[in-house]
């Protein structure tokens, strides 16, 4: 059987900053603090992309350019579900088997309270990062049907579980574990509904 959770992180997880002056939390809102985690956030997913694209131009042999492709994306997969998201934007996410053998999918936030902030260009670049590829690896997906290059495609199958994977793991983070995707998609269109009907309404 399996659970969901919703939880929000404590001090072991998301240390507080020492220092909550106005200069300081202005400086968190506009700088990188985690440069490194930030690199690595984009590169071994445009690393992974890169490599697919030009895999005929580096390599003339398929299972060199295969490996180094699921090895990259593999990194990226754990560096960007463990490391990135809780540095860049105070998210991580993971599943956990208690003792009665019951599956627990939990998704943790910083607390809104807590004065480590994160910077407004790190969560800028995780979720374009976060956002953008898994829709390029959706596009590979396509283009290798319609070009009948089927030998490539358990490599895109891959890209895409992994790296939305983790999109939806954050952005249960984001909206809650508790929140259903479902509703909430249905909850928003159907207020775009209401509000374009009341507006042809109007005189």
């Amino acid at each position: 059987m399996m659970r969901l959770d919703s939880q929000e992180a404590d001090a072991p997880l998301f240390g507080d900053d020492d220092d909550d002056s106005p200069t300081a939390t202005r400086q968190k809102k506009s700088e990188i603090k985690h440069p490194l985690a930030t690199f690595f956030h984009l590169f071994f997913r445009t690393s992974a992309i890169l490599v697919y694209l030009l895999c005929e131009i580096l390599s003339s042999s398929f299972i060199v350019c295969m490996v180094t492709i699921i090895l990259l994306l593999s990194c990226d997969f754990w560096t960007v579900k463990n490391v990135s998201g809780r540095l860049m934007v105070g998210l991580r996410w993971w599943n956990q088997v208690d003792e009665d053998g019951q599956s627990h999918w939990v998704f943790e936030s910083r607390p809104a309270t807590s004065r480590k902030v994160p910077t407004n260009s790190e969560s800028q670049i995780f979720w374009l990062g976060l956002v953008v590829c898994p829709v390029l690896w959706v596009i590979f997906v396509f283009s290798t049907l319609f070009s009948f290059k089927f030998k490539w495609l358990a490599v895109v199958i891959m890209g895409v579980a992994l790296q939305w994977a983790n999109l939806y793991g954050y952005v249960r983070c984001k909206v809650g574990g508790k929140t259903n995707l479902r509703s909430m998609a249905t909850n928003y269109l159907g207020s775009q509904f209401f509000k374009r009907a009341m507006a042809k309404q109007g005189p």
